[in-house]
């Protein structure tokens, strides 16, 4: 079955993010939600909070994904540079968009707070862009051509995907199911291979760690086709058998750090 899926790349920015100091969440939430949609994630990054880094990074994704989403750098301070770095990528100015400062008014008048200067920076908006609601803290994000650009703050990030999910072509959605057992990686592994060859379509992933089942390593089969999965499924269950392991069967996606985590 041939892919025809919409892929996507993902950035998130932040110096916070590279010392270790804030732990990212938007990556892992982001590549889920587009799974759920029939949207492949073929690349998330990280970058600091650097002009020029941003830009590059932007430029290589947004030609290589359908779309790019971006997260961080868009806040009230002197550190949030995505929006002039992202004019940078595109090559257009960044003035303030009166649309977003009409939102930023609204939002703060009705708070009984004002519109200071430094709040006045998140209505800088690249030309050209259209913006994206925040039902959160009333700035906004905005999309560029096949650029989605929103906040760092997970809670506002989600909060803004509303608005950016009609404007994406959703697409069919693997069919998951994960296999639990006893054993290690190393004496499935070459049964995992030919099980691959032999179901065209299907992927697997191997997961070694703690399942919260009383297994030891989880084996992921996925597919556009939900018999190949059961096929495969079937297949790496037969495995564990060989091994003196009953498994378990858990059909829906799951994510990797549920059931054990790559090293």
């Amino acid at each position: 079955m041939q892919d025809s899926r919409k892929t996507a790349g993902i950035l998130a920015i932040g110096d916070e993010l590279l010392s270790g100091r804030t732990r990212d969440m938007n990556i892992h939430f982001l590549a889920g939600w587009l799974a759920d949609r029939g949207i492949r994630t073929g690349e998330a990054r990280i970058v600091g909070d650097d002009k020029q880094a941003i830009a590059s990074a932007l430029n290589a994704m947004r030609a290589g994904f359908d779309y790019v989403f971006t997260s961080g750098g868009i806040g009230p301070t002197h550190d949030d540079i995505t929006a002039s770095a992202i004019a940078e990528a595109f090559g257009v100015s960044c003035p303030i968009n009166e649309d977003a400062k009409t939102l930023l008014q609204s939002w703060y008048e009705v708070r009984g707070e004002a519109l200071t200067e430094g709040r006045l920076r998140m209505a800088h908006i690249p030309e050209g862009a259209s913006l994206i609601k925040n039902t959160v803290s009333g700035a906004p994000g905005f999309q560029i051509e096949n650029v989605f650009v929103l906040a760092g703050v997970p809670a506002i990030m989600q909060a803004m995907l509303d608005d950016v999910d009609h404007r994406l072509d959703h697409g069919p959605v693997d069919y998951v199911v994960t296999i639990l057992g006893q054993g290690l990686e190393s004496q499935l592994s070459a049964g995992l291979v030919a099980i691959e060859q032999a179901l065209y379509g299907v992927k697997i992933g191997s997961y070694p760690g703690k399942t919260g089942k009383g297994y030891n390593l989880s084996i992921v089969v996925k597919s556009l086709d939900k018999d190949l999965s059961e096929q495969a499924a079937e297949a790496v269950a037969a495995l564990f058998r060989s091994l003196g392991s009953e498994p378990e069967m858990v059909r829906g996606a799951k994510r990797p750090d549920e059931a054990g985590q790559k090293g």
